[in-house]
């Protein structure tokens, strides 16, 4: 549920998306987009890792990011871009599958970058910048 904060952006939390494993908000709400934290692989009822190959972990993390959107009143949909971190980009087609039964064509604009670590060890992380249907024709 969004959480008022100024009025100028509003953060986000759902219990249906694993808490924040720092100092950030599942997402922000401003500027008549949302602008979802990076999810990994993190099961939501347990604090766990999801352990597998990284099209396991990007189902995980992609339900993570379809939780924060829904308590937005956002779907897929409604994503513009996607920024997708593998640990390693020999996982990318693996990734890409799943990613694709996600995202309705068009699908977003997206960048993938192979990066050292990623936080708990995970294979994947993605983050994502949304419309915000609540801002939807009010010009942002």
């Amino acid at each position: 549920m969004p959480v008022e904060e100024g009025g100028r952006r509003r953060a986000v939390f759902t219990a249906q998306a694993p808490p924040p494993v720092g100092p950030y908000s599942q997402a922000i709400r401003a500027g008549g987009f949302i602008f979802v934290a990076g999810q990994i692989a993190l099961d939501p009822a347990t604090g766990q890792m999801v352990e597998g190959p990284a099209d396991v972990q990007a189902r995980r993390v992609l339900e993570n990011l379809k939780a924060v959107l829904a308590a937005c009143g956002a779907q897929m949909s409604d994503v513009v871009k996607t920024t997708v971190f593998l640990r390693n980009m020999a996982d990318f087609a693996a990734v890409n599958r799943v990613y694709e039964e996600y995202f309705p064509q068009p699908p977003p604009a997206r960048s993938a970058v192979a990066v050292a670590e990623l936080p708990r060890g995970a294979l994947v992380e993605i983050e994502a910048v949304a419309l915000d249907p609540a801002q939807a024709g009010q010009g942002g």
